[in-house]
């Protein structure tokens, strides 16, 4: 493990401080685009984390790190978890990119010494979520998924705005809920996506789709 942290590091020239130090990191391995996502997922965080009664630095930690991984080429991911001794789960295997959350959990603590725990977690299942996942973990999520990488407004915003204004669960389980009617078309079903979809449902309530549909609200086409 310390091998190839120490290749993709060994030219950064180290500040001590956090976000400098990610910045560089990303940014000598040509992940310019990440190092501006993940910028805009900190600050994201960190207003959540305020909104919410969440750690705003810890939001903000978790948000420059969240996809630190981003060094990792993508062909070598499933490899590299391996000779990290992660638990390759048949998910992550059918679907390599997924492991990039639990990969920057590594990095977050091996390279930039983070052992605040609540932290390792909320990098660590910011994509899928997890069952009995904590405020931070949630408050991360979202940023991320509000924080849209990609052209265009995420195809979930209005709605998810809308839920913001009711608690943060309610617009965590509305993302879920957006995943969940595609799932059919999504790479891999993620059992901690599955485990935190159904335990949000069941102490929320209805689905927001299904609570449009009882409105006679109009369903958009699933995307992703």
């Amino acid at each position: 493990m310390k091998k190839l942290l120490d290749e993709l590091s060994c030219s950064v020239s180290w500040t001590g401080d956090l976000y400098s130090d990610v910045m560089a990191l990303l940014t000598h391995n040509s992940c310019a685009h990440t190092a501006r996502h993940s910028t805009a997922v900190a600050a994201q965080a960190g207003k959540l984390a305020k909104r919410f009664g969440a750690d705003q630095a810890l939001a903000q930690a978790a948000g420059w790190l969240h996809d630190v991984s981003a060094i990792i080429p993508v062909s070598r991911r499933l490899a590299v978890a391996r000779q990290w001794g992660l638990e390759v789960l048949p998910a992550e295997e059918t679907a390599p990119m997924l492991l990039h959350q639990r990969l920057s959990a590594v990095i977050a603590a091996d390279l930039f010494g983070i052992v605040e725990t609540e932290v390792l977690s909320a990098i660590g299942c910011h994509t899928t979520l997890k069952a009995q996942a904590t405020r931070l973990d949630k408050v991360v999520l979202l940023a991320d998924k509000i924080a849209w990488d990609q052209a265009g407004r995420p195809p979930y915003q209005r709605r998810l705005e809308r839920a913001l204004g009711v608690s943060l669960d309610r617009a965590v389980l509305c993302y879920l809920d957006h995943l969940w009617q595609q799932r059919a078309t999504l790479a891999a079903l993620h059992p901690w996506f599955v485990a935190a979809y159904q335990e949000l449902k069941a102490s929320v309530g209805e689905s927001p789709a299904a609570e449009e549909q009882n409105r006679g609200g109009h369903q958009s086409a699933p995307i992703l």
